[in-house]
């Protein structure tokens, strides 16, 4: 009887021991399959290989892609008349993305450049909202049917030039990095930051970038965009703007307002994108597009940086000379001094700059800033409309 029990205890117990070690085992395997999960959501979108592959079959002489967003038309287009005019014939393509419809030819611009080169597919875009992105990324997807580009350089409508066609081009060859302001933000570690935790763990929060919607990429980098199918879903779902309302009275409503975070996708996106896909020592990490920003206060005393818009007065020689003559910048968030570099070799920081007005523009013009500038062929477009 003694032993009958004692049998009996020992099968009870080696059943359980089978039922522990068949609950651990499980355990394991739910825990790799979760990391396998998240692993999978936060690796690059486009295999490196197929991208670097893409590069090396191609065999000519390369060019860059000038991309512009514009709401409708370009009012500068004279100054970049004026660049492209003084450039080797395919060394350069042009793409725009403006509003749906718009046409650039003979009665909505006065250079030749520019006609036929709106993108087909553009959508309604709007400051502050992932359409801002997704303008960028219909034009890196045109640009890159051309095996030939092989820079690609992200401009708005405000942009102007700093130098003559053979520097810029030179200069952007020369590198085999892209240019693209990243740095973290220190306001994320506060509660008004702009990284939001509903989007952990697609987008771990140390991967978190901050910088200049203005960028220049290698087609690789350019490729990673277009191919993203998971960053910028999230983006488009939980980065955006918080709503600039009228809330004087509504408690209830201003504690939901202040809740959400203020995040601007254009400031994010490929910034973030590109660090997850472990990509930023492939990177020069700046703009090439200089712009001056003020801090003003609005009416409620809350402060505000806006971009200054250059005028005839304030775009004079010296003015343009101290921009040309900047050779780093400083990220105080990460101590960090970025000293401006292409190849190797310490260059000029800025190609661009915005934003400004056509009489600024203009006085650059008459500068020499992009070089010897042909107006006739401007002066006969604008007598045959």
């Amino acid at each position: 009887m003694i032993k009958k029990r004692v049998s009996s205890s020992n099968s009870l117990q080696n059943q359980l021991w089978v039922l522990f070690r068949l609950v651990i085992s499980l355990s394991v395997i739910a825990c790799v399959l979760a990391l396998l999960k998240i692993h999978s959501q936060t690796i690059s979108p486009l295999p490196a290989a197929a991208v670097v592959r893409s590069e090396e079959e191609f065999v000519g002489n390369p060019k860059v892609a000038f991309l512009f967003l514009a709401r409708a038309g370009l009012p500068l287009d004279f100054i970049w008349h004026a660049l492209f005019q003084n450039a080797e014939e395919g060394s350069f393509s042009i793409y725009v993305h403006s509003s749906p419809g718009f046409v650039f030819d003979e009665s909505t611009t006065r250079s030749p450049f520019f006609f036929g080169r709106q993108v087909e597919n553009s959508i309604q875009v709007a400051w502050g909202e992932a359409s801002m992105i997704e303008a960028e990324r219909i034009l890196l997807r045109k640009a890159l049917e051309d095996p030939a580009n092989q820079r690609f350089v992200l401009l708005s409508e405000s942009c102007v030039p700093l130098y003559n066609f053979s520097y810029i081009y030179n200069y952007l060859m020369s590198s085999s990095k892209s240019f693209v302001d990243s740095f973290l933000d220190k306001k994320d570690d506060k509660k008004d930051g702009r990284y939001n935790p509903k989007m952990s763990p697609t987008i771990p929060k140390d991967k978190w970038r901050k910088g200049s919607q203005w960028i220049t990429l290698v087609r690789k980098h350019a490729a990673v965009i277009t191919a993203d199918n998971i960053v910028f879903p999230i983006f488009r779902k939980h980065c955006k703007r918080r709503p600039d309302l009228d809330l004087e009275g509504k408690q209830n409503a201003r504690k939901i307002v202040q809740k959400e975070h203020n995040c601007i996708p254009d400031e994010h996106y490929v910034q973030t994108l590109l660090s997850m896909s472990e990509l930023e020592d492939e990177l020069e990490r700046r703009t090439l597009t200089y712009t001056s920003w003020n801090q003003s206060k609005n009416g409620k005393g809350k402060q505000n940086w806006h971009p200054t818009t250059f005028q005839y007065e304030t775009a004079s020689p010296e003015h343009i000379k101290q921009i040309k003559d900047i050779r780093n910048v400083y990220y105080e968030t990460e101590f960090r001094t970025e000293w401006c570099q292409s190849n190797s070799t310490l260059v000029p920081c800025f190609l661009f700059a915005r934003k400004f007005t056509r009489g600024a523009a203009t006085r650059l013009l008459t500068e020499g800033v992009v070089g010897p500038f042909d107006a006739s062929s401007l002066l006969l477009q604008s007598s045959t409309r």
